[in-house]
């Protein structure tokens, strides 16, 4: 059973009023998923949007057939699925349950008619998914740079550049 404190515990959702947290509780699904489960997989129709109440989710992406590359992990009281947000979209990863999860599940054509019926509730809802959006560039931006940085080529660059 999900309860308004479940929801409220979620970032996406956590500065929705007491009203707007109503509208929600019966459209939202628990899941449970046990360690190494896959939630869903790059290229399936995108349309859940999913919110972690407990456990690890890693975000991964296959850049061969057997070759996975994991790419961040989502900790409780965030959300994961954003391809559904866009409409009309497939997920571009694969999550994988890093320990036994649960998460919470809503229909994304239910969370836009509520958006469309709701304009505050929208307005409150796509501020937060910004700020969560951009926390995660940031992140792979910090990684990429990283790993250029620590690339052989630099360094023998930097070495030349002294010289």
């Amino acid at each position: 059973m999900i309860s308004r404190k479940d929801i409220k515990n979620i970032v996406i959702f956590k500065h929705l009023t007491d009203e707007m947290i109503n509208k929600l509780l019966p459209e939202m699904e628990l899941l449970r998923f046990t360690e190494g489960e896959m939630i869903f997989s790059s290229g399936e129709r995108a349309d859940m949007f999913y919110s972690l109440k407990r456990g690890k989710i890693l975000l991964e992406q296959r850049v061969l057939d057997k070759v996975t590359i994991s790419v961040g992990t989502v900790k409780p009281g965030y959300s994961f699925g954003w391809s559904a947000l866009l409409g009309d979209q497939n997920f571009t990863l694969d999550t994988v349950c890093g320990e036994p999860c649960e998460v919470l599940r809503i229909k994304a054509k239910t969370l836009f008619n509520m958006i469309e019926e709701d304009w505050e509730m929208g307005y409150r809802l796509m501020h937060r998914l910004l700020h969560m959006v951009r926390r995660r560039l940031d992140g792979r931006t910090e990684l990429l740079l990283k790993i250029i940085i620590d690339h052989p080529d630099m360094l023998s660059l930097a070495e030349n550049n002294q010289s």
